[in-house]
């Protein structure tokens, strides 16, 4: 009887009050169609840097720059690291900012595009000239450093976007599947440009290996060009993109009030099982997917394949992703995440086992892509919810999307540094060598315990930690109602 009273004075005030229908109006009013299509492609920028960075940048610097494995290790390793603390000091700026007339977050993203191209596109770019050894080696990581610093600047508050879309949980989720449809379609785009680009030097490489009598030929300018093309190609992409985000979407203003509550927000059970979660599983499928490039070539000897399997791959995780969006709102997000993730055990310890037969292979990359597509939408999907859960444990703690956003990001991409450097260590362990055209045992032993058995590991890790996970779909509900009375 009180909770149908109460309902009862909530909707004579929203009667009354003009206000508190126009908040109501924004909140649950449903997020249209064309805000969610242009907010999606704006991720694409990080997403076709981050897999052109991920599938070429160590092959670019082992072999075409010709950098030695503990160089190449030492700048994946700080540049990661570097973007890892930046995204909670981002965060923590952002959410400081002041509204301006484009909003809160936008600023952010126009300011940052121009220079996160540029910095993109000397990446790529080798000096030319006499450069010594210590000189290339601190122009590559000062330009890995920068790239990071500005994609922080623009990710860290894209992200946050999405707390201010306006509509209501059902309205994030669907957003959120948007973003991921796109970024995975965008993943599949770079992964064409940069598998050919790849797949070209390879076949040049095998080439001049059989015409050669030493065993490590030596860099040209041709292998060189192409990289730096296809880095035009997604600078422009990123811009355009960029471009479509400003003018498609509008920041639904919130009060702009910001109390730090970090130790809180670490605190928080559900948030600490999400992250720890995600943390352990984006780590064992960026150390296979980081890998994948080489163990295609040493591992599997089907390096001219190599651009065909990342395609499958890919392409199989952009036509998963609506399809697990469509499971979870049947069987809810932890369940989902259960079966998505158990997917790429079979599948590795598959291609592990008969690396070099190609039908298998291609089978198997299917399998994965499946399992790649639930870590790109559930834990992204999963993390409203959490922010909804803390809302109404601290009503006190306002305006602090950025700063959970950052953190995720933060521990994400701190899981990408850890993932690089232990492979470059390991291979400069076992003896790889820069551009060699054959390597020894030890070298493919290393990179498929790196593709299989050491993922496998932490990705149970990661489950064990997602069971623990306490929000469940019935209390999502009930977490939605409280905020709504709240509000």
């Amino acid at each position: 009887t009180r909770e149908l009273h109460l309902e009862e004075e909530l909707k004579e005030m929203l009667a009354e009050d003009s206000h508190l229908k126009d908040f109501t109006v924004i909140g649950s009013g449903g997020i249209p169609l064309a805000r969610k299509v242009c907010y999606a492609v704006g991720g694409v920028p990080y997403q076709i840097t981050t897999v052109a960075i991920g599938v070429s940048l160590q092959i670019f610097l082992l072999d075409v720059v010709q950098m030695e494995a503990s160089y190449v290790s030492m700048i994946l390793f700080v540049s990661r690291a570097w973007d890892a603390v930046t995204d909670p000091v981002v965060g923590y700026l952002v959410g400081r900012s002041n509204w301006t007339p484009v909003g809160k977050l936008t600023p952010w993203l126009v300011l940052s595009t121009p220079f996160g191209v540029l910095s993109y596109l000397l990446l790529w770019f080798v000096p030319r000239g006499s450069v010594s050894k210590a000189l290339s080696v601190l122009w590559f990581l000062t330009a890995a450093c920068l790239f990071e610093t500005l994609m922080s600047c623009y990710n860290v508050p894209y992200l946050s976007l999405s707390m201010f879309l306006g509509g209501d949980r059902r309205d994030r989720d669907s957003a959120t599947a948007y973003r991921m449809s796109v970024e995975m379609l965008a993943m599949l785009l770079a992964s064409v440009i940069q598998g050919q680009v790849v797949a070209v030097y390879n076949k040049e490489k095998q080439d001049v290996c059989q015409h050669l009598d030493h065993e490590t030929p030596q860099s040209t300018s041709s292998p060189q060009n192409a990289f730096l093309t296809s880095a035009l190609v997604m600078g422009a992409l990123f811009f355009l993109c960029s471009l479509v985000l400003f003018l498609g979407v509008q920041e639904q203003q919130v009060r702009p009030s910001y109390l730090t509550s970090l130790k809180l927000l670490i605190c928080h059970k559900p948030y600490q099982r999400l992250v720890l979660g995600f943390v352990f599983s984006a780590l064992a499928f960026q150390m296979s997917l980081g890998n994948f490039a080489l163990f295609c070539s040493h591992a599997a000897g089907l390096g001219a394949q190599f651009q065909h399997l990342l395609l499958v791959l890919l392409a199989s995780a952009s036509i998963a992703v609506p399809l697990w969006q469509a499971v979870l709102l049947r069987i809810g997000k932890k369940a989902t995440v259960f079966i998505g993730l158990s997917l790429f055990i079979p599948a590795a310890i598959i291609v592990a086992c008969v690396p070099s037969n190609l039908p298998v292979f291609m089978t198997m990359c299917i399998l994965m892509g499946f399992s790649v597509a639930t870590i790109f939408l559930l834990p992204w999907s999963m993390l409203p919810d959490v922010v909804d859960d803390f809302a109404v444990r601290h009503p006190s703690c306002k305006d602090l999307e950025p700063l959970f956003f950052s953190c995720y990001a933060f521990c994400s991409k701190l899981a990408g540094g850890l993932s690089v450097g232990i492979s470059t260590m390991t291979l400069q362990f076992v003896g790889y060598r820069a551009g060699a055209c054959n390597h020894g045992d030890g070298v493919v032993m290393a990179l498929i315990v790196l593709f299989s058995p050491v993922p496998i590991a932490l990705l149970l890790i990661g489950m064990v930690f997602f069971h623990s996970y306490p929000i469940n779909e019935r209390q999502s509900l009930q977490l939605r109602e409280q905020l709504t009375t709240v509000q």
